[in-house]
């Protein structure tokens, strides 16, 4: 696979999404990165000051067509930023063009089509690419994502949970049937599409819970902690909740330990793990969505109350959860400072 070119181009389809903007927002201040060609379904097409103002004077580029073809030779790299059962569709005319694929939706996340036709409703039409694909979370498979053709940029959700639990759940100190995440979300994470239940007065005021048990990352979550454990089913039981803020995360997560363990002995399997990661921050006080808003941080935190490990993770459900991971992935792919634009 090509690595470190002196600047990597950049086409992003489905430009006018909130993971759009925010995506553009980083790469314009990446010292390695050219923002080449951006890509909407919308018509008439809009240029993207239009749409997100605060690009007036800063990238006055107007939106063309989705035509993969029409990036070939103009674009190392395509950002997916399409909803769910859309970006199957593209995904291999960008490969053909020559084009590294980093997706943003859940087309390429669970490798089983059974699973995604059950939990998307939709049968999956891009069978040898899903198999081919890389779970995007850097953590975990940062040496298969180097030479990645397709990243599947992993859930918000999911990339919260996962990093809390994985390091216990390897160390073998957890149960893996008995698992359960509570956590809150921004605004945000519903995407830019208007819907009644998230207007203003509807969200204003109002915390409160939705899909519990049922909602579609629950088994995104089970599938990535079930690549950590040969022979076994995980399960996890999920519940999201809605707060009235534009973005952050905060999971509260509750493990069963297999055998009496301490705070300190958590914090130090944390420590282990992520001692040389630049974007998971092992914190002494309890995580808050302020410290990590705008950041591709996660900072974490174990501690052991009732029987229970109880950990909390904390990202920017924009940055580390959607865009800022996307990077992350991208400066991996093409051998550049995995930091490079992020910090």
């Amino acid at each position: 696979m090509p690595t470190s070119p002196s600047t990597v181009r950049v086409a992003i389809l489905g430009a006018t999404a909130y993971t759009s903007r925010e995506v553009i927002r980083w790469l314009l201040a990446h010292p390695a990165v050219k923002i080449t060609a951006l890509c909407s379904r919308r018509d008439p097409l809009p240029t993207i000051a239009e749409t997100f103002p605060e690009f007036v004077g800063r990238l006055d580029m107007r939106c063309e067509p989705l035509d993969p073809a029409a990036l070939k030779d103009r674009a190392d790299v395509a950002l997916l930023c399409l909803p769910n059962g859309i970006s199957m569709e593209y995904t291999p005319a960008l490969l053909d063009a020559g084009l590294r694929v980093i997706d943003f939706s859940a087309d390429y996340r669970l490798k089983e089509p059974a699973d995604y036709a059950q939990w998307y409703n939709k049968n999956h039409n891009d069978l040898d690419n899903l198999a081919e694909a890389v779970y995007g979370l850097p953590e975990l498979n940062r040496d298969k994502i180097r030479s990645a053709r397709i990243v599947a940029n992993p859930g918000c959700y999911p990339t919260a949970a996962a990093l809390g639990i994985v390091p216990l759940l390897r160390a073998g100190l957890i149960e893996t049937d008995d698992i359960i995440v509570n956590a809150a979300s921004g605004i945000s994470g519903a995407g830019r599409q208007p819907r009644p239940e998230h207007h203003y007065p509807e969200r204003n005021e109002n915390y409160e819970a939705y899909n519990v048990g049922r909602h579609r990352h629950e088994v995104e979550m089970e599938r990535v902690l079930d690549a950590c454990i040969r022979m076994r089913k995980s399960s996890v039981l999920f519940a999201p909740h809605l707060i009235p803020m534009e973005r952050g995360i905060l999971a509260t997560i509750y493990l069963k330990p297999l055998q009496p363990i301490s705070a300190e002995h958590a914090q130090e399997v944390f420590a282990k793990a992520y001692g040389d990661e630049p974007f998971v921050r092992l914190r002494e006080h309890l995580p808050c969505t302020a410290h990590v808003a705008r950041t591709n941080f996660c900072d974490l935190a174990a501690r052991v109350a009732k029987s229970r490990i109880v950990v909390l993770s904390a990202i920017d459900n924009m940055v580390k959860g959607a865009a800022g991971q996307a990077i992350q992935n991208m400066n991996i792919m093409f051998g550049l400072e995995e930091t490079s634009g992020l910090l």
